[in-house]
């Protein structure tokens, strides 16, 4: 509607101009004086631009003819070109556009032949100059508004792709975060139940305190859900302080409520938030998969700190290569490790371990483990 109402405004002004350009031409020797079929003429091409959004060409085309049919009839010269140039700057602006760039080329010719019939001038006489430039130069504007709506189109079309992109990587980042509290509560909750209900006679004690860390568990793994599923909602994290990102200090009672023991190489040392992150979320995966699925006795978590970043290896004593999760690697090679380690297409625990560590430039190998069992190894830099 506001578009019909900005067209329909364009046309009166165009007519109001046509209508007093014609009444102020000045009328040369062997012009025939305007009337009613002149202003007839100027304003039926004004009428014309009406619907010069929908069919750009037919209406230059209909504004041409008129224009050419007003210059035959022997009327002055010049007087109706508004609506010409309205319709050349359409014809130009348009997003289909080949037909009429080709109906304004037509235009512009028959024009120049028109006068040169008319006058009596030659094809490069500079009288003839005038109008043809003014018509140029509304085919020229035209140009330059569509160039730079294209551009802003293309920029808008980059931002909401690129919105877009942050959001899917935000939802890929939650469900991975999902995926790992829930696989590593689980495994939690499995062990601790089990030894709860093997000593709940001989050690009600006992059987308490693993209940404890069943509950404890439960609560952080509600925390990070709570969390995690308000963004997937709708954008917005849950009311309260946001659960801290996991460190390197979270290890201890995470092996230890799985029954896995932690190892160190190299002097221990703070690293980037982000490195700790991701090496917690590592080991509380590898650690999940090897309580659940590897039937593992023994689990050993080893992190080695390097100048130039932290090793990780994860060890167990379960099925090995019988592991149902199959083995990957992905990243960059590690020294000695080729091509032919790669074993089947990993399950989503190991994708989302591998998507972390190479996110950082790192490297993450898994498979079975030289003297049985099964092992994850990887590199983060920092």
């Amino acid at each position: 509607m506001r578009r019909w109402a900005v067209d329909t405004g364009i046309v009166a002004v165009v007519g109001a101009l046509t209508a007093y350009r014609i009444a102020v031409v000045a009328v040369q020797p062997g012009d025939r004086a305007p009337d009613l079929w002149a202003y007839g003429l100027g304003l039926a091409m004004a009428a014309a631009l009406l619907v010069r959004r929908r069919w750009p060409a037919g209406v230059l085309a209909v504004v041409g003819g008129l224009f050419l049919l007003y210059h035959v009839s022997r009327y002055p010269g010049g007087a109706p070109a508004v609506p010409v140039w309205v319709a050349l700057y359409s014809v130009a602006v348009a997003a289909r556009r080949r037909l009429g760039l080709g109906v304004a080329g037509l235009f512009i010719v028959l024009d120049l032949q028109g006068r040169i019939m008319v006058t009596g001038a030659g094809p490069l006489d500079a009288t003839l100059d005038s109008s043809t430039v003014v018509f140029g130069a509304a085919l020229l504007l035209g140009e330059t508004v569509r160039g730079r709506r294209l551009r802003l189109a293309l920029l808008a079309a980059e931002r909401d792709s690129t919105a877009e992109r942050r959001v899917v990587e935000e939802r890929i980042r939650i469900a991975r975060e999902l995926h790992d509290v829930t696989a590593h509560t689980l495994a939690v909750v499995g062990v601790q139940a089990g030894v709860a209900a093997e000593v709940l006679d001989d050690d009600p004690g006992q059987a308490r305190a693993a209940l404890e860390t069943v509950r404890q568990a439960s609560r952080e793994a509600l925390a990070e859900l709570r969390a995690a599923v308000g963004v997937l909602r709708d954008g917005t994290r849950a009311p309260g302080p946001e659960p801290p990102a996991p460190g390197l200090d979270r290890l201890p009672a995470l092996v230890a409520a799985t029954g896995a023991v932690i190892r160190h190489d190299g002097e221990p040392r703070p690293l980037p938030r982000v490195v700790e992150a991701t090496a917690y979320r590592i080991v509380q995966e590898a650690v999940a998969n090897a309580v659940r699925h590897a039937d593992a006795q023994r689990i050993e978590v080893r992190l080695g700190y390097r100048p130039d970043g932290l090793c990780l290896i994860v060890r167990d004593d379960g099925r090995g290569a019988a592991d149902p999760l199959g083995h990957h690697r992905s990243g960059a090679d590690p020294p000695g490790v080729g091509r032919d380690d790669v074993g089947d297409p990993p399950g989503n625990g190991l994708r989302g371990m591998t998507e972390r560590a190479t996110g950082l430039g790192g490297w993450l190998l898994a498979g079975p483990a030289d003297d049985g069992g099964f092992q994850v190894r990887g590199w983060l830099p920092g």
